[in-house]
């Protein structure tokens, strides 16, 4: 009777500990659905545009419980895209996003939380040129649907942010009038596992 009493709690303080992330799905960012543009100003003219092609990471979703989610993504730094591609290598530098030594650029959540019926806000820790400074990005669910392609569950979301060059020491721009303030915008889907 005490051993069935015993189990019986452990069962429950079991549910309380791992039910929350069983509730959240996994997901796979789609490397063919994923969209990353930038913009940052060359003063006092116009803006140079840019994007981000070799993308990867996983989201977890929990619909009943936003704040249970998290996103973890990955950026190679050489991807990285402005039509010019003497600049695109030049960006690589020292004192730009420095992609010869930090070859990748990370995003990890470290909370999520709903304000609205189909939007989000999610801060986390963003690692670029070797320094991490926490990033907020406004997010919108845009839906849920099974794909006819692969017959697969998948989700998508919209999110928009803004970082400052100068918090990651990017000490060549102030020189050549770009920048310090870049907006970017993010457009994913992802296939759930």
């Amino acid at each position: 009777m005490i051993l069935k009493a015993v189990l019986g709690v452990i069962a429950v303080w079991a549910g309380i500990l791992i039910g929350p992330s069983l509730a959240a799905d996994k997901y796979i960012i789609d490397p063919e659905h994923v969209y990353i543009h930038f913009s940052i100003q060359h003063h006092p003219w116009a803006k140079y545009l840019g994007a981000f092609h070799d993308i990867k990471g996983t989201i977890l979703f929990d619909r009943e419980n936003v704040s249970a989610s998290s996103v973890q993504a990955e950026i190679a730094a050489e991807s990285v895209d402005t039509s010019n591609k003497a600049r695109d290598s030049e960006l690589q530098a020292h004192g730009f996003i420095n992609g010869w030594e930090f070859p990748k650029i990370t995003y990890e959540s470290t909370h999520v939380e709903k304000t609205g019926d189909n939007s989000g806000k999610i801060i986390g820790n963003l690692t670029m040129a070797g320094i991490t400074v926490p990033v907020a990005l406004a997010v919108i669910f845009n839906g849920e649907a099974k794909s006819r392609f692969d017959n697969k569950q998948r989700v998508g979301f919209s999110a928009t942010g803004k970082l400052s060059t100068d918090d990651f020491k990017m000490t060549e721009l102030p020189s050549l009038n770009i920048g310090p303030e870049v907006d970017f915008m993010i457009e994913v889907e992802a296939p759930k596992l």
